[in-house]
Formats: C-alpha cells, structure tokens, sequence
C-alpha cells in the first residue's frame, strides 16, 4: 500500500498524536526537544509534516514554517493553518533552492523509507536546503517499540515473538503490530547515518522515555495523572545510552557546519 492510501483511508493523522497515551506522551516531549534546540523566529521546513501538528505550534510560536507531503489531503489541511505554507512533494526531492531554512525537521521519512539509500537522499536533500549552521531534527521509530508494546498490553504471543525478534535484529518492521512496513532504528543506527549524511554535533535523544508503554497499559483516563512523572523520567533518560532505546521514538538533533 502507498503512504496516500494508508493514510486516506486510515484513521484520521490530524489526531494520531491525540489517540493514545503514549502519542500524547510524543508530542509534548517532540514539542519540548524541538523548543529545546530551536533559534529564535526560524524559516523552518517540516519535509513529511503530515496535517501540520507541529507546524501549528511552531508558527504559532512565531516561526515561518513550510510543510511537505507526499499526501495531498495532508497539504490541504496543513495549508489551511495560520502561518503555514504547504505543498505537495518529496523529502528525497525537495523543491526548494539551496540554503534556504534555517530549521529542517524530518519528523516521518526516515522511518517510512525502509532503503539505507533512500534515507541518505532525503537527510542529502536536508543537507542541501539547510543553511550553514542551521539545525536538523531527524526522527526514527525504535526497533524495541513492538516489543515493549505487545509485553504490556499482554500480547505477545507465540506468532509475534518471531517477527518481534525479527525487527530488533535488522530494522525491517512487517506490520505485525499495524501500520505499514517501515524501518525502525537503533540510536546508534540513527545517530550514524545523520553523520554519514556530512551533520555535525549529531546527539540521538529518547522521545518517550521508559514509561510510555505503562501509560498506554494504565490507559486515556489515567493520562493527567501520570504524565508529569512519564516526562520526568523521559528527560533524565533521554541521552542515557542504556535507556534511550526504550523510547518509541527517537530524535536526532544535528547542525549542518559553518
């Protein structure tokens, strides 16, 4: 299936991050990294931005913000939003000059594309529009994610231990636990290949921290009440190399040299 027919026929992306505990979890913590490490009024590129979650904010906090997607239902809803820009197009493929933004977030191809090449040519594209000492944030899906998915929600049964181990080992994600086939990175993976790509000062963080499969077991309701110390332990543990797989999600954050 191709990502503009999962996702026009899937559950609505403009409040993916909404549903569930831990992608409520995802986008404050994706919110306060980016916040964290963001210049001041910035021309930002958001290359695979879906609906705008993040480009609302981060226009609403006084940056101009362009969003890419290869879906066009996306680019419609996103364009619709205060401050935002919009188009249709690829982070392989981008359609902007050279040097042109200050901030460019790939907050979604990497993982969607699932050849090493394909991800070099959209961090390369990243590389080429960003301007000397501008900032990348490249996010990546967690190769232990469905483990400690299925493990706390009590599904992890015979059949998916395989395709469980599967994914941890090479980073090929089957769709065993939904969602389309992806590529799910390791920090280490993720932190060589945003160096590969010519970044510089490329530290990897934990998104979601060790306790967002606890919140989705305790469920919605208990949400408020939990978060403050899911976002505690998620900012102690972000660098810590023995932690910072157990994340969802991960987070690279680099600067493109002077």
């Amino acid at each position: 299936m191709d990502l503009a027919t999962h996702y026009g026929t899937g559950p609505p992306e403009h409040d993916r991050l909404a549903r569930t505990p831990h992608g409520r979890l995802e986008y404050l913590r994706t919110r306060a990294l980016l916040r964290r490490f963001l210049p001041g009024r910035a021309r930002v590129l958001d290359a695979g931005g879906g609906t705008g979650v993040h480009a609302a904010w981060l226009a609403a906090d006084g940056h101009a913000v362009h969003l890419v997607d290869v879906v066009p239902d996306h680019v419609a809803q996103a364009a619709a939003l205060p401050g935002v820009t919009a188009e249709v197009g690829d982070a392989r493929r981008l359609g902007s000059p050279d040097s042109c933004f200050d901030v460019v977030l790939l907050l979604g191809p990497l993982y969607h594309l699932v050849e090493g090449a394909e991800r070099a040519r959209a961090l390369g594209e990243a590389r080429r529009v960003l301007r000397p000492g501008g900032v990348l944030a490249a996010a990546g899906i967690s190769r232990y994610l469905s483990l400690l998915e299925t493990a706390a929600a009590g599904t992890l049964t015979s059949d998916r231990a395989e395709p469980v181990r599967q994914v941890i080992e090479t980073g090929a994600y089957d769709g065993h636990v939904g969602f389309v086939p992806t590529h799910w990175h390791t920090a280490a993976e993720l932190r060589d290949e945003v160096a590969a790509a010519g970044f510089a000062e490329v530290d990897v963080y934990g998104v979601e921290g060790p306790a967002w499969a606890a919140l989705d077991a305790a469920g919605v309701e208990r949400f408020d009440g939990l978060v403050e110390g899911a976002l505690r332990a998620a900012e102690i543990g972000e660098r810590d190399p023995r932690l910072v797989d157990v994340s969802a999600h991960l987070l690279a954050v680099a600067r493109l040299a002077r």
